[in-house]
């Protein structure tokens, strides 16, 4: 077999960082991945090597993406997820960059527990507990925790108690580190598995009122209030209630959305699909429309990918019995580029606003660029067609967004992440 030669595209699309346009140009690639040239640089280069150029009309050369928070609770010996598996299912999905939530077997609250990685040019982030142990109800050594290379602190799947999280922005360890935290209050959900919308209703889903949201949030605006040099972060944002509440704000926390939520409501997800099981529960269509505007309009500044895997025994279990969560990264882009640059116009700058530049800056990260040398890079081609899961995710989880041959538009043909074998260009 002839040993694979760099790679020279024309007519691409490009989006080089935070700022700039897209433009129409040429890139050359090594086969080890790296981007060796861009723009006019190419040719010259390309040619020296004795090249010939391949079309790719249409396709676009761009940063690799950021998930801001995902979870992963056995890293090692997971039956649903390993570090390995999630680390090619963020790779295939054009994903660079994921920070894991701190809810793993142990909870991640000692300094020793943050000793996870993965092998460059991946990278993975990992949040620290707020808190010791599940309870929540001592604080954990922030400053110990940060100085060991933590992202930021984060709490549970609900707002903890208030005079817990006074006297953690009280003693001000946090610096000016992320603080993420769920505007959720379980006790006030009434067990509901969707929210409580009129399609809701006239599907006889069990509801989750707005409030179980809404009131928590009103206690994380009023922290962010008193403590303004704090960075808190609300996560994953789900009704239009919220959103409201924020724009109303005089110094709203930052935010993020789940990216399911962005893509389907309660009143157009089929009844047999798998993707009911979230924390907090799917909307409306009004709350669908009021998160893409958010999102848009900045007030939103992260996509989260949100990544919570089941194993196929747990996706068995009748829905109200099983875990929330659902898989991801795999089919984010494609669906996300249907529902926001094809169904509203979204200029390809704004996507990557919320999926790349976005989570950067909410974790305190250096933007995601394209640089000569650099691996970091992804190929995305908008026309492609492909059957999920028909091009191989590499993720163990049970839990998919979609079901075996559901149809798909847009796909991730290569990255720097992955080896060029791996790559899909025909």
């Amino acid at each position: 077999m002839p040993a694979p030669t760099a790679l020279w595209l024309q007519n691409l699309r490009i989006l080089a960082g935070p700022g700039q346009a897209v433009a129409t140009g040429e890139a050359l690639i090594s086969p080890g991945g790296e981007l060796l040239a861009i723009g006019e640089a190419t040719r010259q280069q390309a040619q020296a090597l004795q090249l010939q150029p391949s079309d790719a009309q249409g396709w676009l050369l761009a940063p690799t993406l950021v998930d801001p928070h995902s979870v992963l609770e056995q890293p090692l010996l997971g039956r649903a997820e390993t570090l390995g598996s999630l680390a090619a299912a963020a790779a295939r999905g054009g994903y660079g960059q994921v920070a894991l939530l701190p809810w793993g077997v142990p909870p991640r609250d000692h300094p020793d527990q943050l000793g996870l990685s993965w092998p460059e040019p991946l990278r993975l982030h990992l949040w620290a507990s707020l808190s010791l142990g599940e309870q929540g109800q001592e604080l954990s050594a922030h400053s110990e925790l940060l100085a060991t290379g933590a992202i930021g602190l984060a709490g549970g799947g609900e707002l903890g108690p208030t005079p817990l999280l006074q006297r953690s922005l009280q003693l001000g360890e946090i610096g000016d580190r992320p603080l993420l935290l769920a505007p959720r209050q379980r006790s006030l959900n009434g067990g509901g598995l969707v929210r409580e919308r009129v399609e809701a209703l006239r599907a006889g889903w069990p509801i989750d009122p707005a409030c179980s949201e809404s009131l928590p949030l009103a206690t994380l605006i009023g922290l962010q209030q008193s403590h303004q040099q704090r960075r808190l972060v609300a996560m994953n944002l789900s009704t239009a209630e919220a959103v409201e509440a924020l724009g109303a704000a005089s110094c709203p926390p930052l935010a993020t959305v789940h990216w399911w939520q962005l893509v389907t409501d309660s009143g157009e997800l089929h009844p047999t699909s798998n993707g009911w099981r979230l924390e907090p529960p799917l909307g409306g269509p009004p709350d669908r429309a009021a998160l893409r505007a958010a999102l848009a309009s900045g007030l939103i500044s992260a996509v989260a990918v949100h990544h919570q895997a089941l194993d196929a025994e747990e996706q068995l279990l009748p829905i109200d019995q099983r875990r929330v969560g659902l898989a991801g990264h795999g089919v984010v882009l494609p669906l996300l580029w249907q529902a926001l640059v094809q169904g509203e116009q979204w200029p390809i700058e704004q996507l990557w606003q919320a999926l790349c530049w976005g989570p950067c800056k909410l974790l305190g990260l250096a933007p995601e660029v394209l640089e000569p040398g650099g691996r970091r890079w992804l190929l995305f081609d908008p026309q492609a067609r492909w059957s999920w899961p028909e091009a191989s995710n590499g993720s163990l989880a049970a839990n998919q967004p979609l079901r075996p041959g559901t149809a798909v538009q847009g796909l991730v043909r290569a990255t720097g992440l992955l080896p060029c074998t791996d790559w899909q260009l025909t």
